[in-house]
């Protein structure tokens, strides 16, 4: 059977969506609350019971609105948030924009239960009581076009241009075509590529917010002096980051890409779409475009991604809270040295065992597996990391910075 025809069934949502794991999320509000909400999920001992949380106490919008994506989010079936009580990032607000978007939902501050002890207990409770809202959770059938799938690079070689970038492009080619919803990033690893991804625009609007996406990235590498290559990059036998850059955006696949989309927002229909997590101007100049792996699968998984790829030639052993991560490796070598935590290995497309054109069919049926119930390798081994940290960007491509309109 194609990947296409297969069905399987989903969890079905108040809001219409469907999630292919069925999570209750436990959010903190600043750093105050994390030991808290952390204690809260491990003595609830529900592996579907996940942390997330923003530690800063005053204001970010980028922070605030990637949060209310992941309440939101498909795969989250309730929420708990949980705050100190003084922080700017409100946890009823958050509580009010889960219920409103049909997920159960509770909420408290520490300094009202009591302290940390209290707190904890309380805290078990509310999950326990929104574990028990979600045992009746309709299952509705799902097709790979009703998936949202997002992909990244961590730790690159030589080999994730030649291969693992190729897996991911051609599932990615598949799953547009058949109607599905693709999404890429790292538009900081498209040096020099502008005039190739702006061919590729579905039409004039989709070009100008991707060269202007482009331009603005290119401007905020030099501004930091910094581009995204490490000496990991070099010691994988990549030279500089224009040869990265060309072997990342082969992630991209071959179909048009539909336009733009900034951190918390999804995409508009389905087909290909550019996600553009750089910061945009601001006088305080704060904010780092990926200052890890996990950053970057936040910021997917907000756009609504059911699951994410991670394309990492060299290794990497990460997974993401809310959404699964599959690890794609183009490097034979790697799979077999760290296959528990490796789960698809592209490596034979360079010795001619396999066609591109397989490669990608074969990824999408670990697609549909994962999105079936399989676990990951991060999954299985309990990885659920996550990073949201402080960043200014603003809610559309090209809007003119706040300072600027005030000024």
């Amino acid at each position: 059977m194609q990947p296409e025809q297969v069905i399987w069934q989903g969890y079905g949502r108040a809001d219409g969506s469907i999630g292919i794991r069925n999570k209750v999320l436990v959010v903190y509000t600043v750093e105050c609350a994390h030991f808290v909400a952390e204690q809260i999920v491990r003595q609830a001992a529900d592996s579907e019971t996940e942390l997330v949380g923003f530690a800063g106490c005053t204001d970010n919008q980028y922070a605030v609105r990637l949060l209310l994506a992941l309440i939101r989010h498909p795969n989250v079936g309730a929420v708990l948030a949980v705050g100190l009580g003084c922080e700017y990032t409100q946890p009823e607000r958050l509580a009010e924009a889960a219920r409103q978007a049909g997920r159960p939902a509770s909420w408290f501050f520490i300094q009202d239960m009591g302290g940390t002890a209290s707190s904890i207990a309380h805290g078990v409770d509310c999950v326990r009581w929104l574990r028990a809202q979600l045992r009746d959770t309709p299952r509705v059938p799902m097709r790979l076009r009703d998936l949202v799938v997002g992909a990244e690079c961590g730790g690159s070689d030589y080999t994730s241009g030649l291969a693992g970038n190729v897996a991911v492009g051609r599932f990615y080619d598949h799953l547009v075509a058949h109607g599905g919803t693709a999404v890429f990033e790292e538009i900081v690893e498209a040096v020099g590529l502008v005039d190739l991804l702006a061919g590729r625009a579905a039409n004039e609007q989709a070009r100008r917010e991707i060269v202007y996406t482009y331009h603005k990235a290119m401007d905020y590498c030099k501004s930091v002096r910094q581009y995204s290559v490490s000496p990991g990059n070099f010691a994988g036998g990549l030279s500089t980051i224009e040869e990265k850059s060309m072997g990342a955006v082969v992630k991209s696949g071959s179909q048009p890409i539909e336009g733009v989309i900034k951190v918390g927002q999804r995409p508009p229909h389905t087909g290909l779409w550019l996600l553009d997590s750089t910061p945009d101007p601001h006088w305080m100049q704060f904010g780092i475009t990926n200052p890890n792996d996990n950053e970057g699968l936040m910021d997917l998984i907000a756009a609504g991604c059911h699951l994410t790829i991670l394309v990492t030639g060299r290794g990497n052993v990460v997974g993401s809270a809310v959404a699964p991560v599959i690890k794609v490796t183009g490097n034979s070598r790697t799979f077999r040295r760290m296959q528990g935590d490796m789960d698809f290995d592209a490596g034979p497309v360079l010795t001619g065992a396999e066609t591109p054109q397989a490669l990608g069919l074969r990824l999408a049926d670990k697609v549909i597996a994962v999105a079936s119930g399989e676990q990951t390798c991060s999954e299985a081994l309990g990885h659920k990391e996550y990073c949201i940290p402080y960043k200014y960007q603003d809610k559309q491509v090209g809007a003119t910075p706040r300072c600027e309109q005030e000024c």
